[in-house]
């Protein structure tokens, strides 16, 4: 059987003899594990399938023997390259442990091991009358772990916070092999320091999570949805506003801005104001008895008063209508994919309060580099969805992408936000990270990476810059 780069022999004995087929060494099985959907790649020398975490402990502790690099995968939806294989490594490949182990209603959570999709949780969860507040928009194939890796959110981040408010506890394997349990099954607790809450976001670069303790919350009795339509982005963003200053908090607030809404409107048979500038979706749950005061009161401060520059406001009552609403977002994607071949999606974040400058900003920041940019994303978290639409086979307009998005993040910092919500760092935007976070706080956290993995082999070159640029 070939292979694409040598591993030590002794290791590659050590593998067959404890992974049997699972260990796998050919080129052309190995190669689509050696990427992510960042479109970033790196071959593998190779693939090893885990099903449990006694045998991640062994092929960690294996890879440090014989210092051999290796990153852990679950499906691979990340956009940022933190899942990119290390050139000549392994691929630790998590797709076989998916089980869901435990739900727990009496306590409100749920066990489950890192390659159980979001949506099978989700289901799992709302058998038993709960759901886990993390929804990301790839649900239906991304994974816990990825979820967690990333602190992905979703668009019930608003209300119910990141999936760092929303784990118990973890189950890992250090960098070095060490295996080790964070967290309480309980919802207090402090002894120690919290490690859980530092592994959730890391990206694979200090633990493995092999297994996750979810903090459950019950499904709501009752659901609204609306659509909100307004004169310019500064109206919608004021309304934002409005919205998060009242008690009544929306457990969803998305919005699109002018670009996404002409680009809706020349694409799909979503029917949408022809002079709206941008547009707010919202959805308001609780109890069913409360929910019509809920939703006139949530209403008339997304309308505000005359002057306020909202066009339209549509209330869906039922599935169908709601399904129709959402028409309008899910319509977005399948528009940006006819107009160019590939885009360049950011996730920045921005005080709500800026928003209105920070989309100003990009603007002009498309216009002076020739660069067609849709936003859209989380309103009411301040989280931005930043597409760039580019042709990937135009070097300067590539060129003039990167230069555009250098200057996005420098009026991102300026506004006080982050280059990143919840997409990650991972090899993409590692050469910002600096700009973000000052020398003392890249060398202490140098310093924790090296406790969890003294040999920098668990997904080398992701996440922070090198020490020597610190």
């Amino acid at each position: 059987m070939s292979e694409l780069t040598p591993l030590p022999a002794p290791l590659v004995r050590a593998l067959a003899q404890r992974f049997g087929d699972r260990f796998d060494r050919d080129p052309g099985r190995c190669w689509p594990y050696g990427g992510d959907n960042s479109r970033l790649h790196s071959a593998p020398a190779a693939v090893v399938f885990v099903r449990d975490h006694d045998e991640v402990v062994a092929l960690v502790q294996l890879c440090n023997r014989y210092r051999v690099p290796f990153v852990g995968r679950g499906h691979g939806t990340g956009t940022a390259g933190a899942a990119v294989a290390p050139l000549g490594g392994v691929v630790i490949a998590f797709e076989q442990m998916d089980r869901i182990i435990r739900v727990d209603g009496d306590n409100r959570l749920l066990i489950t091991e890192p390659a159980a999709t979001n949506q099978a949780v989700q289901q799992a969860a709302a058998a038993a009358g709960f759901f886990w507040p993390c929804d990301p928009t790839s649900a239906a194939i991304c994974t816990v772990g990825g979820n967690l890796a990333c602190n992905a959110a979703g668009p019930l981040a608003v209300k119910y916070g990141t999936p760092r408010e929303n784990v118990l506890g973890l189950r890992a394997v250090t960098g070095d092999g060490r295996a080790l349990r964070t967290g309480s099954y309980t919802t207090k607790g402090v002894v120690g320091y919290d490690l859980t809450r530092l592994l959730i976001g890391s990206e694979g670069t200090l633990a493995l999570i092999t297994e996750a303790t979810l903090k459950l919350t019950p499904l709501p009795e009752a659901r609204r949805m609306l659509r909100a339509s307004y004169r310019d982005m500064g109206a919608a963003a004021r309304a934002v506003a409005r919205l998060m200053a009242q008690p009544i908090t929306p457990c969803t607030l998305e919005f699109m801005d002018s670009g996404a809404l002409q680009m809706i409107r020349d694409y799909s048979q979503a029917q949408l104001p022809t002079d709206a500038g941008a547009m707010l979706l919202l959805e308001v749950d609780g109890a069913a008895a409360s929910l019509d005061a809920a939703v006139a009161t949530v209403s008339a401060v997304a309308q505000g008063g005359v002057g306020d520059g909202c066009l339209e406001l549509l209330e869906a009552r039922d599935p169908e209508q709601v399904q129709q609403l959402w028409a309008t977002r899910k319509a977005l994607s399948p528009a940006l994919r006819t107009v160019a071949p590939k885009k360049i999606n950011e996730d920045v974040v921005v005080p709500v309060s800026h928003i209105p400058t920070l989309i100003d900003a990009i603007a002009q920041l498309a216009q002076r580099h020739a660069i067609t940019i849709v936003n859209f994303g989380h309103a009411g978290n301040g989280n931005i969805h930043v597409n760039l639409l580019i042709d990937p086979d135009d070097p300067a307009q590539l060129a003039r992408a990167q230069a555009c998005l250098d200057a996005l993040f420098d009026q991102v910092l300026a506004l006080q936000g982050s280059i990143s919500g919840e997409h990650g760092i991972g090899v993409v935007k590692r050469p910002f990270v600096s700009r973000e976070l000052d020398p003392v706080a890249l060398s202490l956290m140098h310093a924790i990476r090296q406790q969890f993995d003294p040999l920098n082999l668990l997904n080398p070159g992701k996440k922070l810059p090198s020490i020597d640029a610190v």
